[in-house]
């Protein structure tokens, strides 16, 4: 007899907020997956640390695919607690602008009101360069007077043993609630306790340390469409896998190159 599914796909969720750190060479799978969600995802892409220093072609490519499937499409901007200096931030949001994202994901935004002015000032310089959604991370419920800029905050991102504990106090329904290390069993639980608490976005996995972003949480598979990990196919939930350290890229690459001479060999063209 077989037993239940770890992750149910009827639990109520949140809309999903996913920051998603996967190469679309190295882990081509959750690219698939993702695209599979469509309009269900809001997906934060971030290339190396933010856009990268100019437009790659791989990624361009495997934007167009999520955007064409509908999935919203947020670039990762690193505010780093106000310290970054803003012509920086300010060139991150600019090439932001060469991909087909809708709007800037600002990380690590402080919550002082004395350290809003360059967070005011890139929100300005997304909207100006065609970005005009953007959510702000601290991470914790900011100062009152990053209300007023009217933009989504997710006031909490950590684990769920932190969540868990954690009181609520400066927080408001809609909020987002970013939540990782939640063990498999556990990730119905912590998705319902979103909801619970008001979150209006946000996210479980049960990825953890060193980087509970570099791959898809195991219930990211429950689809339609992809009914082995489907609760219709009737087996369980395969136990999600930690993340494999990625393939150097140049060997990505390599492989990808030499099956294409091998695809064009065969084929005569």
């Amino acid at each position: 007899m077989r037993g239940p599914s770890i992750v149910s796909p009827v639990v109520d969720r949140v809309p999903t907020l996913l920051p998603l750190r996967a190469h679309p060479l190295a882990r081509p799978h959750a690219w698939e997956i993702v695209a599979k969600h469509g309009p269900a995802f809001t997906v934060v892409v971030d290339v190396a640390g933010g856009p990268g220093s100019g437009r790659d072609p791989l990624w361009t490519a495997a934007m167009s695919r999520l955007d064409t499937a509908g999935v919203r499409l947020l670039g990762y901007v690193d505010i780093d607690y106000g310290t970054r200096p803003v012509a920086d931030i300010r060139a991150d949001v600019y090439r932001w602008a060469g991909y087909p994202v809708r709007g800037v994901f600002m990380d690590h935004t402080p919550v002082s009101p004395y350290a809003i002015g360059p967070v005011a000032v890139i929100a300005q310089a997304a909207a100006r360069a065609g970005l005009p959604e953007a959510v702000l991370n601290p991470g914790e419920p900011p100062d009152e007077a990053y209300r007023e800029l009217g933009l989504p905050v997710c006031v909490f991102d950590g684990s769920w043993r932190e969540y868990r504990r954690w009181s609520g106090t400066g927080a408001r329904p809609g909020d987002g609630h970013l939540v990782h290390a939640v063990p498999p069993w556990e990730l119905d639980e912590a998705a319902r306790l979103q909801v619970s608490r008001g979150a209006g976005f946000g996210l479980v996995t049960d990825l953890g340390a060193p980087d509970p972003y570099a791959d898809l949480p195991a219930w990211c598979g429950l689809v339609p469409g992809l009914a082995e990990l489907g609760a219709e196919a009737g087996r369980p939930t395969p136990a999600p896998r930690r993340p494999r350290p990625y393939p150097p890229l140049s060997v990505v690459r390599d492989g990808a190159a030499a099956g294409s001479v091998g695809r064009s060999t065969r084929t005569g063209s």
